[in-house]
């Protein structure tokens, strides 16, 4: 497990099994039991908190990780790893949680 991989999840109702961008940092995974994560929706409304996915980092179809909705997992709720952002898109999450979280500073990325 690492930062901006994709794993599912099964998580409490109403969540439930689902995907997630993991968010923690790398030296988190050796031993932390739960990690801060965002949860990944089909429900794509194309607002500046999300990231869209898709095969490409692999899952099914077109999503989006959704920092609006940030959680902590617990370890044992990972079930399977998806996949993984590409290193150039690791920007886009900085800004999306930036956005979330409205730190302007986040916002402004290059």
């Amino acid at each position: 497990m690492k930062q901006f991989e994709i794993w599912w999840a099964e998580l409490r109702e109403p969540a439930g099994r689902r995907p997630v961008l993991l968010l923690s940092r790398n030296d988190a995974y050796d031993y932390l039991s739960k990690f801060v994560a965002a949860e990944v929706t089909s429900n794509i409304r194309q607002i500046a908190s999300e990231i869209p996915l898709g095969e490409c980092e692999g899952l099914p179809k077109p999503c989006v990780a959704n920092c609006d909705n940030i959680r902590v997992v617990p370890k044992l709720s990972l079930t399977k790893r998806a996949g993984e952002l590409a290193p150039e898109r690791w920007v886009e999450v900085k800004r999306a949680v930036g956005a979330a979280f409205g730190w302007r500073e986040l916002t402004d990325l290059d």
